[in-house]
């Protein structure tokens, strides 16, 4: 017996060996490249009944019944085609069951996948930016610098705007891309008008940034409109291609509110705009006539007490073009409503204590539509088909896990995308009623010989024991229970975050891990005001940013005291950006709990953050001294004990180095000491062969000091 267990130990020394440790290269660059789990690249549909996916070299299409596979296209074959380079097969999309769309950074190239034949191109200059293609009228709409064109098959070139520069800004997305805004061109979906956001700046102050590698220092000022100041002023044209006019809808007084969520109506003759005042408090969805800018009516409103957010275009029925869908939180949570073009509500079709993430899609008679939501979890994200009469909702997704659908051309069939806290990733085709048809591919586990530490689930309470917390704990490589091990809390802890999920390793972070094989624990937990979890949990926070933030991750903290393996005296924290303010939140305002903490990109003043995040909220400086005096960080640096490093890059347009100065300041007045790092060259965060260097620093920062 005593030979069998020496057999054992040695047996496992051996497997432990072979075990590879987690480097910080590995952790950094390997994340998203070597140590990225395989999946099927390219995936569209083509049809109802076959789908298409990339390799390297060639475009493949797949039948959904039997599985049969043949070569469409291959890169050679495009490139003969086209006349362009194409090493390998670029990204593309299906315009119809034929016709798919290639480009290159100049080029955009409609060919037919089928008989293998260009049928036309459009060639635009190599500084074209925003690039947005209209395949029903041939055309793509760019800007240049500050204006807006529009190139067509024929190699004509328009210039639609001529007033761009000295603030005035055409075509690109506004609003600091708040509101779901990610772009400023709105193409009609029959090619006669383009829509576009005009953006006037010349009232908001240029604010310094400096380019230090010029062989002098050059200005590089940009436009920071802070909190409680002047605010840019956005207004929406309408280009007709025919008769070369623009006319910009008549959306009035005050100019500083906001234009968000710009949707077109199928006949192109109005377009429905989600408007909102500057206090983000009262929206209105609106009616326009595109061929006067003449507002035609307010469809309906939505107030608040607290802020209201769109973050959706409202949705044409394709059955009914008198009908939309619009995703809202009005009842506490994201759910579909079915409006009629006249604004009276005709249904609410989902409804419930969860969140519908996304809409894939509607069958042909818009009988069912197809959602991700949260139903089954807040940490998870799962396909559903909802009858659009009853409400009657079903999974389509056997697997706890995060899933992402694509749904066929007419709603038949999904290909499901998913991973799961053992998951690296699988790619399944499922039909519309939930039936398993295949697995397209199984991602094989790249950590699989790795020596990870181990990584669990953690369910808490706020303090009033009122409300479910989730965290995610990874214990230190070879865990010994008799041990006790310092803490790393990695926190961000802002509006619009998740970081904790039922994905694969609950999305951890490979830092997490790399700490972990150095003899830490690490510890995550999302606290009110982020995401996926309801209106009232996220707007908790209003108005006293940090606050309750901070509370709820001191519930982990009391959870991780509770833990006999924690060395409750070796207590560190990081983050960036919401995740700096909230390292310095609780670096302050608990300094008997943290003992190291590395901010990088830290708010530390809301009113020197942006209008459009700030005022939302925390409203105006002026409205709310009280809640921005208590959300200062520099008036808690008398508390700080602890080793604190602060890090910025010089080039942050988002959290403006402003922010470190004046905290470094307040130190220096008030004969604390502090570290601090800056990162020429780089914006808000340090990404690049740079990171692994950032990620160093802030690795050896707690090394040396926790």
């Amino acid at each position: 017996m005593k030979h069998f267990i020496i057999l054992f130990i040695l047996i496992a020394q051996i497997a432990a060996a072979q075990q590879t440790e987690m480097s910080l290269k590995d952790a950094i660059q390997g994340r998203y490249t070597y140590l990225r789990p395989s999946t099927l690249r390219g995936v569209a549909w083509q049809t109802n009944t076959v789908y298409t996916f990339t390799s390297e070299k060639t475009l493949w299409a797949e039948t959904v019944k039997k599985g049969d596979k043949k070569a469409l296209l291959t890169a050679d074959e495009l490139s003969k085609i086209t006349g362009v380079n194409f090493p390998r097969f670029p990204r593309y999309k299906w315009l119809n069951s034929s016709d798919i769309l290639v480009k290159t950074p100049s080029t955009y190239l409609v060919v037919n996948g089928i008989n293998k034949q260009l049928k036309y191109k459009i060639v635009l200059p190599k500084t074209a930016a925003n690039t947005v293609f209209n395949a029903a009228g041939k055309f793509v709409s760019f800007t240049e610098g500050n204006n807006l064109f529009v190139a067509f098959q024929n190699g004509e070139i328009v210039q639609i705007t001529t007033d761009g520069g000295n603030g005035i800004v055409n075509g690109q997305s506004v609003h600091r891309n708040e509101f779901g805004i990610t772009n400023g061109i709105f193409n009609s979906p029959k090619g006669n008008f383009i829509a576009f956001y005009r953006k006037d700046e010349s009232m908001v102050r240029d604010y310094p940034l400096v380019d230090f590698m010029a062989r002098e220092a050059e200005p590089k000022p940009v436009k920071y409109p802070m909190a409680g100041m002047a605010s840019h002023h956005v207004t929406l044209g309408v280009y007709n291609i025919k008769t070369g006019k623009t006319i910009f809808l008549k959306t009035g007084k005050p100019l500083d509110h906001f234009l968000t969520n710009v949707a077109w109506s199928p006949n192109e003759e109005n377009i429905y705009m989600a408007e909102l005042n500057r206090k983000q408090n009262y929206m209105q969805l609106n009616c326009y006539r595109v061929a006067t800018g003449e507002k035609v009516k307010t469809l309906f409103e939505e107030k608040s007490d607290k802020y209201v957010e769109p973050l959706f275009p409202i949705q044409f029925s394709k059955v009914n073009e008198k009908e939309f869908y619009y995703l809202s939180r009005k009842d506490g949570w994201f759910h579909i409503y079915k409006y009629n073009t006249d604004g009276v509500l005709i249904q609410q079709i989902t409804k419930g204590k969860w969140e519908v993430t996304s809409i894939l899609g509607f069958d042909p008679k818009e009988k069912n539509v197809f959602v991700q939501a949260t139903k089954d979890s807040p940490i998870e994200n799962n396909i559903y088909k909802v009858e659009i009469k009853s409400g009657k909702i079903v999974r389509l997704t056997p697997e706890k896990g995060i899933h992402r659908g694509v749904l066929s051309t007419e709603a038949a069939n999904i290909i499901d995308f998913w991973n799961a806290t053992a998951v690296p990733g699988k790619v399944d085709l499922i039909s519309a009623k939930g039936k398993i048809i295949r697995n397209l591919h199984t991602a094989s586990d790249p950590l699989k010989n790795y020596n990870l530490g181990e990584n669990s689930l953690v369910k808490l309470k706020t303090k009033d024991g009122k409300t479910d917390l989730y965290g995610r704990l990874i214990k230190p490589v070879n865990f010994d229970p008799e041990k006790k091990y310092p803490v790393v809390v990695y926190v961000y802890g802002g509006p619009h975050s998740q970081l904790v999920n039922s994905g694969w390793h609950n999305s951890a972070r490979w830092w997490q891990y790399y700490m972990a094989s150095k003899g830490y624990i690490a510890f995550t937990l999302d606290g009110r005001g982020t995401n996926n979890r309801g209106r009232d949990f996220e707007t908790a926070v209003h108005r006293q940013l940090g606050v309750l933030e901070t509370e709820d991750q001191m519930q982990g903290i009391e959870y991780l005291k509770s833990l006999p393996f924690v060395d409750v005296d070796r207590i560190g924290v990081h983050g960036w950006s919401f995740g700096g303010f909230m390292t310095l939140n609780l670096m302050l305002r608990h300094p008997e709990t943290f003992k190291v903490g590395v901010a990088g990109g830290p708010v530390v003043d809301w009113s020197m953050y942006e209008i459009m995040y700030g005022e939302r909220y925390m409203d105006m400086p002026q409205e709310n001294p009280e809640g921005y005096k208590n959300s200062n960080m520099t008036n808690y640096v008398s508390n700080l004990s602890g080793k604190l490093m602060l890090i910025h890059g010089v080039q942050d347009k988002t959290v403006v180095m402003q922010h470190s100065m004046k905290f470094l300041r307040a130190c220096i007045e008030q004969n604390k000491q502090v570290d601090f790092f800056a990162y020429p060259t780089h914006p808000h965060n340090v990404s690049g062969v740079d990171r692994l260097h950032l990620m160093e620093k802030v690795s050896r920062y707690f090394f040396d000091f926790l």
